[in-house]
């Protein structure tokens, strides 16, 4: 396929690049695990990214690149779902931001959403919620996690969706987790190559042990393969693309956080540099939809 960008998505793409400018680094003193920014998504917001899905001469593909390039930020952002679910779901009275609640499991942007996707198996609904039916969650996964209060009256008045709907709309999460999980990966695999440019061992830097640049290779070819994918999944709107894609992001990321934790030593256990910022988000996008084993039946399926 051919995914050179037209002069809409290179323009896009340029501003984007300044919006995003200001949030690429961490704060000195922040020593948590979750970082997230409203003021990044009044940004957004103002500058009308949530609507790049449905812009002539952009679309889908656009909104995926998107998700991609925001999720290498070590803010976090509700965007993956507002640019690439929400234009999918039925009707027009869903206000952002949204969050996914799957089996009643706390989940990222809960405590903050406004619509929530709910999500019971193979049913999935759709629900407006109240600031009181939600509280925010402690967690090490370095997005701020929330969850139900008020379960029970949140899914009585939530809006079944059809079984064609519930594929569309599943079929979107799979290509938005794919093109988060892509941002992610890219960014952790970026600081990580910095690390061992700068890391001296035996009076050389760490990247220039062979072993560990043919670690370091593989992982570059997974991050790649993961962006491609979500990008043909956004670009097709295929069922079996989007399970593809998805399937590969997640199986892709267990290795990652593996080999790039590994990398950095004792320093990739501490608080103290970002890597937690993208791989601990990558454990929350593990078991999204089902995790590998829902990612592989979906490729069989379709």
């Amino acid at each position: 396929m051919d995914f050179t960008l037209n002069a809409d998505q290179l323009a896009l793409a340029t501003a984007l690049e300044g919006l995003a400018a200001p949030f690429k680094e961490m704060p000195i003193n922040f020593r948590g695990f979750a970082l997230a920014s409203e003021a990044l998504e009044e940004q957004l917001v103002q500058a009308e990214f949530f609507d790049v899905a449905a812009t002539a001469g952009l679309g889908p593909v656009a909104a995926a690149l998107t998700v991609e390039r925001l999720a290498r930020l070590p803010f976090a952002a509700e965007v993956a779902l507002s640019m690439l679910v929400h234009p999918h779901l039925p009707g027009n009275a869903w206000p952002r931001p949204l969050a996914l609640v799957e089996d009643g499991r706390p989940g990222r942007f809960v405590a903050r959403a406004r619509t929530l996707l709910i999500a019971h198996g193979d049913k999935l609904s759709v629900a407006l919620v109240a600031p009181d039916e939600v509280e925010p969650v402690e967690s090490i996964y370095a997005y701020p996690m929330g969850r139900l209060t008020r379960a029970s009256e949140t899914q009585a008045r939530a809006v079944p969706l059809s079984p064609g709907d519930a594929a569309e709309v599943r079929k979107w999460l799979r290509v938005a987790t794919a093109a988060e999980a892509a941002g992610l990966m890219q960014a952790a695999l970026d600081s990580t190559v910095e690390h061992l440019r700068g890391r001296k061992q035996f009076g050389r830097p760490l990247g220039s042990f062979q072993a560990l640049r043919h670690r370091m290779a593989e992982c570059a070819v997974l991050v790649g393969g993961t962006k491609l994918l979500a990008l043909k999944a956004a670009s097709t709107a295929s069922e079996s693309d989007a399970a593809l894609a998805a399937f590969h992001a997640q199986e892709s990321a267990t290795r990652i956080t593996y080999e790039l934790h590994q990398m950095f030593g004792a320093m990739g256990m501490t608080l103290e540099h970002p890597l937690h910022l993208w791989t601990y988000r990558l454990k929350v996008l593990l078991s999204d939809l089902g995790g590998r084993g829902g990612q592989a039946r979906a490729v069989a399926r379709h």
